[in-house]
This record gives C-alpha cells, structure tokens and sequence, in this order.
C-alpha cells in the first residue's frame, strides 16, 4: 500500500513504526455538513463562516455568493437570465429565485463531501418556507444575539480601522438602524419555527471574543456530527439509533410512528404503564428502529430501548397497545360541559386520590372540572394534573371503584347576609378593620377639643371609608 502524509516529519514517524498507526480503528464515516449563522450586523457572522470555511473546508455560501456563482458559471440558464431581469431594472432578486439560486450553488462538489455554511440566511418567515420547500434545512442554525448599542459601537470601530474596501459600504448609522430592525422583526418568529420543528437552534452570545465564539459554536457542531455520525453507524448495523440531532418534521416522525405512535414501549413493557409522549415536540428521548420511530419517557427508557430494542417492539413485545378508541383522553372543562347529560364517574370524587388513599372516608375528595378525562365512554374528574396523569398511565387500576354508602355531605355555598353577625363581621370586613386598628396603634391620633376615643373612631371610621 502507498500512504500519503502532510508532512516530512510525520513520514519519518511512521517510517519507524508503521505497524502502530496501520493498525487503529476506521475512521468515522465522513458527514457533509449543512450550518447556518443568523444574526444583526457587525454580530460576526461571516466572520464564523470564514473561519469554518478556511479550517474544515466548508463552502461558505452568502446569498449574494450563491446569486453569483449561477451568473458566473451557468450565464445562459433560464434562472440565470430571470436574474439578470431584476438586476438589470435595478430591483432585489425576489426571494424564490434567490432560493432556486442557493439550491444550485449547493448541488456543489465541496457541500456534498465536506458540507456549507449558509451566512446570514434566512431572515424572514416567508424565506424559512421557501427553504422547508426546497428541502435545505440545516443541521445546526446558530443566533449571534446582541443589542443595537453594540452593533452601533463595532460599526464605529470599523469606520476608524484602516483596512476598509477601496469602494465605498452601505454601513451608515441609518442603514445599520433599519437592518438591525428588519433582523429583530423577524427574528422571533423564525427562532420559534426551528425550535419547534427541528430543535436545530442554538443561541450564542455575540458579546464575547471572537474566539469563545467560535469555540462554542465548533463544540455544538461536533456533538451534532458525532450524532450523525453514531446514528449512521448503528443503523448499518440493524441496531436502534437516537435521532435527537436529526432535524425530523413533525410530518415525518407522524408518517414513521411505530407500532406505539407517541406511546413509550419500554414503560408499557415493564411497568404496564401508558405513557403519553406527544406532550412534548422534543426528539430527545426518541429512537429509529427497523424504519420506524419509538419515543420514550426518559433518558433511562431510552437507553433501555437502545441496548435491546427488539424486546420492546412486536413480536417480543409482552403488551401491544390498545386499540385508540380505547386509550383514555384528557378533556378540556368545555368539552366535560358538551358532554351533558353524561355524569363523572365516582359522583364527581377523585379516583386516584380515593384508590391511593387506602379508600378511606378522608380520602373522598372532590374532583376539578379543570383535570378530567373520558375512557371507556366514561368521564372521570381528578383533584390536580398530577392525579390526572397517574390515571392516564394507569386507567384500568382506577376504572371500576365503587364509593362507600357514607359520602360526605355536599358543600353548598352559603350567603353571606345569611351569616349571623359575629361571622358576617369575620367573612366580610376583618381585615380591614385590623389594618384600621392597626394603623390607630401606631399613628396614635388627638383631634383637638375631643377625646382619645372619639378620635379613634373618627380615624377608624375614615380609615374604612
């Protein structure tokens, strides 16, 4: 074999022990990467994507960059020459034709082995849709966040530098004002889109040195290759992989659900428990088995499921899950109304606390309309959220409790007129008169030509008015 080296020195070491650096393990395979940084001006974005583009060979795509290399290389295509139209009427090239342009650029030989790095794109809500259209979502999105005060202060120290283009920048106060606020007009509804659908956002702190920066972002896309890199390996393998880090829409985890849907095959294996997890959009504690997508409970479900996954699906599976027509569903307190002339189960008491509490007199307690949920054609009203979701893990434990012939006498609300005096006092206005003492003690008043206590009934007197 003939092996290749960066440098002399590094052929010498091998020269005196090839057998050493023969004989260790494959390298990973190698991940295209997909990056992109957001951010107001003077944040450093290109700054980052230069310095990814120099180190790790990455194709730093701006979408003037991309705009150009279709004018550059493909000048008599049809999207080159759409282009041109709108330059050459002195317009901004629209949108659609910008995406049409970065989908070209990376269909590049260098984005296919080694990735890009997307500079300061996108910035409005209608360019993330055109991106989800063409299919570019990238792994990571990173924010440089910072205030316009800073992007002002760096402007000004770039003004003085010496080392300015020979042609001259739109980088007045005036435009950096209105780019600044056109990035914050979007920006939230953006970060809000990646968070929820992809969970590839990451917020850094412009503030530090360009270095901590740096250090920072390169340390998140490591993890997230490393992922990649973990997750291709044991899919090869025929083994589960987590799929934290993969950038799955909703619409296609939906479309791959396993047998389970959102359920937790591992807690429905070992503990009988249904353990809803569509609660939450996060993949953290979600896997890929066989083609299809698992979800878990938890990091400790998870790594179950990951070591043997096989035990926790069909044909090994101990407990399928129920048909959906016969899993229980939380209600909202306007849908327990809609469901009238139909009664909570229990007359309206607690299962949960009921069946826990040892089914004691004590334990009767009434149910909130606000935490009720139907299973089985029945209604059944919980005290608090936590009461709710044990009897969604459990249903059938608490299914078919029969009261005690003694209940507790129904609390009915009483008027407050129908009070007699010393109670009406009590209900009605105490606190107010013990602030009205309270404030005689400390002031102590003396109205001239009247008595201490007059005084204080006077003082009392105005103090409640």
């Amino acid at each position: 074999y003939i092996y290749f080296f960066s440098s002399k020195k590094n052929k010498e070491t091998f020269m005196k022990n090839p057998i050493k650096y023969i004989r260790q393990p494959k390298p990973k395979p190698a991940v295209p990467l997909k990056i992109a940084i957001v951010g107001p001006p003077k944040s450093g974005k290109t700054t980052v994507a230069k310095k990814f583009a120099s180190v790790y060979g990455l194709l730093r795509l701006s979408m003037g960059d991309a705009i150009r290399l279709v004018l550059n290389n493909q000048p008599e295509s049809e999207l080159a020459l759409r282009i041109k139209w709108h330059l050459h009427k002195g317009l901004t090239v629209p949108d659609e034709l910008a995406i049409q342009a970065l989908d070209v650029a990376l269909m590049n030989h260098v984005c296919n082995t080694t990735g890009a790095v997307i500079d300061g794109y996108p910035v409005t809500r209608k360019q993330v849709n055109l991106l989800e259209s063409a299919r570019i979502i990238p792994v990571k999105i990173f924010e440089l966040e910072m205030d316009a005060k800073e992007v002002f202060r760096r402007a000004l120290l770039d003004k003085e530098s010496g080392n300015r283009p020979p042609y001259p920048e739109h980088d007045s106060s005036q435009i950096l004002a209105i780019k600044n606020s056109c990035y914050k007009q979007h920006i939230d509804a953006i970060r809000t889109y990646y968070k929820k659908e992809h969970q590839n956002w990451c917020v850094i702190d412009a503030f530090q040195s360009k270095w901590w920066i740096w250090n920072k972002v390169l340390q998140e896309v490591q993890v997230a290759v490393k992922e990649i890199q973990i997750y291709l390996e044991r899919i090869r393998e025929g083994k589960a992989a987590g799929i934290a880090d993969l950038c799955i829409t909703p619409e296609e985890l939906q479309d791959r659900l396993g047998e389970f849907g959102q359920y937790c095959p591992v807690s429905l294996a070992e503990k009988g428990e249904l353990v809803d997890c569509s609660v939450t959009s996060s993949l953290q504690f979600a896997a890929e088995f066989r083609g299809h997508y698992y979800k878990m409970a938890s990091q400790e479900e998870l790594d179950k499921f990951l070591s043997r996954p096989e035990v926790y699906v069909p044909p090994l599976a101990p407990h399928p899950l129920p048909p959906p027509d016969t899993l229980p569903k939380k209600l909202t307190a306007a849908e327990v109304k809609a469901l009238f002339p139909v009664t909570a189960e229990m007359q309206g008491y607690c299962p949960v606390t009921y069946l826990d509490g040892k089914q004691r007199y004590e334990a009767l307690v009434p149910g909130n309309i606000e935490y009720a949920a139907k299973y089985q054609d029945k209604v059944y009203i919980f005290e608090s959220e936590e009461k709710l979701l044990k009897f969604m893990r459990l249903p059938e434990k608490y299914r078919n409790l029969k009261l005690p012939r003694k209940l507790p006498p129904v609390k009915e609300p009483i008027l407050l007129t129908a009070l007699p005096l010393a109670g009406y006092l009590e209900q009605a206005i105490a606190t107010s008169l013990v602030k009205a003492l309270n404030e005689v003690g400390c002031l102590k008043p003396k109205f001239p030509f009247l008595s201490v206590k007059k005084t204080a009934l006077l003082f009392v007197a105005c103090h409640l008015k």
